[in-house]
């Protein structure tokens, strides 16, 4: 791939050095839910955040091994997985033929997406690439992308985690540590990833310049019995009382000269 940000760059070296133990770690987890939500696998049919899938057109931004797209495929929707890593892809494949579907899977970064205007229905991602990349660049990549009506869904961590979770920190505090207003690329401490995070006003003014209606904020609280594969039991505890994680569902506005 030509042309990738600096940040893109480093991501996907970091993704493809740590792809397999991801997938050792919490690939199994991930395949057996399928369909779910966040850290805690919160399941769709639960949050109901994508609707009826079947007979969709429906790209997933950063789908690592493609639980998610191989799910939403078995529901009936016409996936494309795109990944920046070449080493989750090749996981992805993995997974495809043990399932025995086949669908595109595109390397590439979100933020330049080889597909035509007005090609999906549907774009999503769960942790995905709206976490590793710009928001200044996915989001009009995305509207771009979409077709009249269509929904833009994604999960990540709460500007509220984000401020109270420092970087020198393995475990998210009660303390409001970081400041709000200069959220922006996310300091991660020594790890050689970038992430990306914009205060709650920042994110639904992006989403309007480019022509997306915030439809709803779904702010996830696992159950108090809840496990994870990526956090403690004191996250969990964490994430009971405050918002850790959210799903944004945004939909395109149909175009008015139509």
């Amino acid at each position: 791939m030509d042309g990738l940000t600096d940040h893109a760059q480093r991501n996907r070296a970091f993704w493809n050095e740590l792809s397999d133990t991801y997938q050792a770690d919490h690939g199994p987890d991930l395949a057996r839910h399928g369909a779910a939500w966040g850290v805690w696998q919160i399941p769709e049919d639960e949050i109901h955040a994508l609707g009826d899938v079947a007979g969709k057109d429906v790209l997933e931004l950063g789908c690592g091994a493609a639980q998610w797209s191989i799910a939403l495929a078995q529901r009936g929707a016409r996936l494309v997985g795109l990944d920046l890593s070449e080493r989750q892809l090749e996981h992805a494949r993995a997974l495809m033929a043990e399932a025995g579907l086949d669908f595109p899977l595109v390397h590439a970064s979100a933020e330049a997406v080889p597909y035509a205007d007005a090609s999906f229905d549907l774009i999503f991602c769960d942790h995905g690439a709206m976490v590793f990349a710009d928001p200044r660049r996915t989001v009009p990549e995305a509207a771009r992308l979409l077709r009249d009506n269509g929904l833009l869904v994604f999960s990540m961590h709460t500007p509220i985690a984000d401020i109270c979770w420092p970087p020198d920190s393995e475990q998210v505090t009660d303390q409001l540590r970081l400041n709000y207003y200069e959220l922006n690329v996310v300091d991660v401490g020594e790890s050689q990833h970038v992430e990306f995070q914009l205060p709650y006003g920042e994110w639904i003014r992006l989403f309007r310049a480019n022509g997306l209606v915030v439809e709803d904020l779904i702010e996830l609280r696992p159950e108090a019995d809840a496990v994870s594969t990526y956090r403690t039991e004191a996250d969990r505890e964490w994430a009971r009382k405050w918002p850790m994680e959210h799903i944004w569902k945004i939909r395109r506005e149909r175009d008015q000269d139509h």
